[in-house]
């Protein structure tokens, strides 16, 4: 089984169980913190993926980092599960699918914005409350900014991409010129 079937199922048991519970946004936190600690803390993965290291010795390390961590209890015996069954790396890909399947419950989408020009408050709360009204979902947006688009905006929203920038207007302009 791949690694990344292996992290929706555990992901999806873990939405399973946060829906039930009321938990979904606490459990998303701690499962991003928690991925964030391993994946920025290269001797701490290293720890857990070495196997000069006992299970025991892990098991007493994880234990310390989840009580400092303050995770949940549930979290926490996930955390504990995929030690035990040498799944920890996956953490970052269950986190990731976790996130995904929470916004979809909860009805949130969340699209990268891309402009050519720093865009003001104004114009992002217009883009925002333009894709909630398309979408009719609750919108996170990502704003960055990339000179070379020159102006205009790409969206991202998923697997879809809108673009509009006036970069790829020219390229089509280009294109259409050169075809005659």
């Amino acid at each position: 089984m791949s690694i990344n079937a292996i992290a929706k199922r555990y992901a999806k048991a873990l939405v399973q169980i946060g829906s039930e519970s009321g938990a979904v946004d606490q459990y998303n936190a701690d499962l991003g913190r928690f991925s964030a600690l391993l994946t920025e803390n290269r001797e701490l993965a290293q720890v857990f993926s070495n196997p000069a290291y006992g299970i025991e010795s892990k098991t007493e390390i994880m234990k310390e980092l989840v009580s400092r961590s303050q995770v949940s209890p549930i979290v926490s015996n996930l955390l504990m599960l995929l030690l035990e069954r040498g799944r920890l790396a996956a953490l970052p890909l269950i986190a990731e699918s976790y996130g995904a399947m929470a916004d979809e419950l909860s009805g949130v989408i969340r699209p990268t914005l891309t402009s050519g020009l720093p865009l003001d408050a104004a114009q992002i709360e217009e883009i925002k409350a333009t894709l909630a009204k398309s979408t009719g979902k609750k919108v996170e947006l990502k704003v960055e900014v990339d000179p070379s688009l020159i102006g205009g905006v790409i969206t991202k929203i998923g697997g879809k991409v809108f673009d509009g920038s006036v970069r790829t207007q020219l390229a089509r302009i280009q294109d259409t010129l050169q075809k005659g």
